[in-house]
């Protein structure tokens, strides 16, 4: 497995909006997700098999809830459907919802691209949105990715408490790292 860090994406420009659908056929517009009273979207590139998204998806889940709470919607998008990465599929991302009680849409971006628009290049990659789909936060959830306990600065809760405050966000982001995404050729 690679290990790749997130790739520097400007702050405060527009990103793409996009349509994915989950495992199950429903499709989920990331534009939409945004309701009018909601403030923002966490969009996070994740997978089912590799051991850094492994690592932080109860973090993520934890995120989403809490991130709810401040009017921030997520969607997880596995952009690895790939043959080669049966685990990836997505009737193993339906059990991966079950088994893990997801409560936001994880989404398959089997073409791809969506990542490629997002510039992503591993599992997982994160971006916090505004209202507007402007970039607010591209960064990793904490400075730990293989021990919680271990965390000593939680990065995407202080940059989703600043944001929701309508405080500034620290514009010196760590990036992610994680398995790079597997590009179909």
């Amino acid at each position: 497995m690679a290990l790749l860090e997130s790739v520097l994406v400007p702050l405060n420009g527009k990103m793409p909006d996009f349509e994915l659908q989950d495992p199950s056929g429903k499709s989920y517009k990331a534009s939409a997700m945004i309701g009018e009273k909601d403030r923002g979207l966490l969009v996070v590139f994740t997978c089912n098999h590799c051991p850094y998204a492994l690592a932080v998806w109860p973090r993520v889940i934890k995120m989403a809830k809490y991130a709810k709470g401040m009017r921030v919607h997520t969607l997880a998008v596995n952009p690895n459907i790939h043959p080669d990465y049966p685990e990836d599929s997505a009737e193993n991302m339906k059990k991966k919802i079950q088994e893990w009680g997801l409560d936001f849409p994880y989404l398959v971006d089997e073409a791809q691209a969506t990542a490629k628009a997002y510039k992503a290049q591993c599992t997982p990659d994160i971006y916090l949105l505004d209202r507007e789909m402007k970039l607010v936060y591209h960064g990793r959830i904490d400075d730990s990715w293989q021990d919680e306990s271990k965390v000593t600065h939680e990065e995407l809760k202080e940059a989703l408490n600043n944001f929701a405050a309508g405080l500034p966000v620290d514009r010196k982001q760590n990036p992610s790292m994680g398995c790079s995404i597997k590009w179909r050729a």
